[in-house]
């Protein structure tokens, strides 16, 4: 059977922090590159397109890996930066502004982050007893 989990945390992990780097690197590029304004995709839509493709994985891999491990601690965690993840993505129509939307990200970003190596360490700590690899 093939295994997924541990590539599912390392998707996630990159896509996470591809997020929080998109978050901060955006702006420092328009200004640095003011052509590279034309170019880019709303940075709206690209975070929503970004968040999207974290929800998905880091349910299945958290999950999975809850099933497994039976840390419920590690889900709790995703899930908190799952939430902060979305409310960053929806903070424009909740009004809450920019500067929160950006702490929002780096937050839910690392919460996330941290629940897959969490979930990846416990994998790699019981290589004999778990067949996550």
């Amino acid at each position: 059977m093939i295994q997924v989990q541990q590539p599912a945390d390392k998707i996630a992990i990159s896509l996470s922090v591809l997020c929080a780097i998109h978050c901060f690197a955006t702006p420092m590029l328009m200004v640095f590159v003011p052509s590279l304004a034309g170019l880019l995709i709303e940075p709206e839509l690209l975070h929503m397109w970004l968040a999207i493709g974290v929800l998905p994985i880091s349910v299945f891999a958290l999950t999975l890996g809850c099933k497994k491990h039976r840390k419920v601690q590690v889900l709790v965690l995703g899930f908190i930066g799952l939430a902060f993840m979305l409310t960053a993505v929806a903070s424009g129509a909740l009004g809450l502004g920019e500067n929160a939307e950006k702490a929002l990200t780096l937050l839910g970003a690392t919460l996330i982050s941290g629940a897959h190596f969490w979930n990846y360490r416990l994998c790699q700590q019981h290589k004999k007893s778990c067949d996550c690899h």
